[in-house]
């Protein structure tokens, strides 16, 4: 395949993703045809069935493409740490805001789990797994206790995308985030050694 032609098509799967992705955080995956995105970005619909199968396949890749830059965000929260835990905490607050974000709100934590179901949640992995290398680097440093951590990986992962699901159903004023906050903090400081009294 020449360059030419493989920039074309990469020119053309992203025009699609970024109009699919406005029109989804705007109106809802129900609310759209694949006209309203097809149109706005300058092309067909066999463009899109060739490309992603149907307007399903299209929002598989714009999920797709949020996730890396919810990871993206994550990674950079914990590169720029000034010490391994504060920049694990705040990894985990930030995730928890991140559900407030109404892009995010709409598309993965709202019509992603309804829409692709089971394959929603296969980017889950990635998350898992990243997790317990934090965490076993947390734990060879000692700063929180020993424990199986694909294990301990699952359950704080599981809890934090469970709470954002319920932090992005809020009608009200980020009352559910700040309550969701201040019990993280608890759940976090829960890791640590316990201090010997002496």
């Amino acid at each position: 395949m020449s360059r030419a032609r493989a920039e074309m098509i990469e020119d053309t799967r992203a025009r699609l993703i970024s109009s699919a992705r406005q029109a989804f955080a705007s109106q809802g995956y129900a609310n759209t045809s694949m006209d309203d995105f097809t149109a706005r970005a300058g092309l067909t619909r066999g463009a899109l069935y060739h490309h992603f199968g149907d307007k399903k396949g299209l929002l598989a890749a714009v999920v797709a493409q949020l996730d890396s830059e919810m990871d993206a965000r994550l990674q950079h929260i914990t590169d720029q740490a000034d010490e391994p835990w504060g920049g694990f905490c705040e990894r985990c607050r930030a995730y928890l805001r991140m559900a407030q974000d109404p892009e995010i709100q709409r598309i993965v934590l709202q019509d992603a789990p309804a829409v692709l179901g089971d394959a929603a949640s296969a980017n889950q992995q990635q998350c898992v797994d990243s997790l317990r290398l934090l965490l076993d680097a947390l734990m060879d440093a000692g700063i929180i206790e020993q424990a199986p951590s694909h294990a301990l990986a699952r359950l704080i992962n599981g809890s934090l995308v469970d709470t954002a699901l319920w932090i992005a159903g809020d009608e009200g004023a980020g009352g559910r985030l700040n309550d969701a906050l201040q019990s993280l903090d608890l759940l976090l400081r829960g890791l640590k050694p316990k201090v010997q009294a002496h």
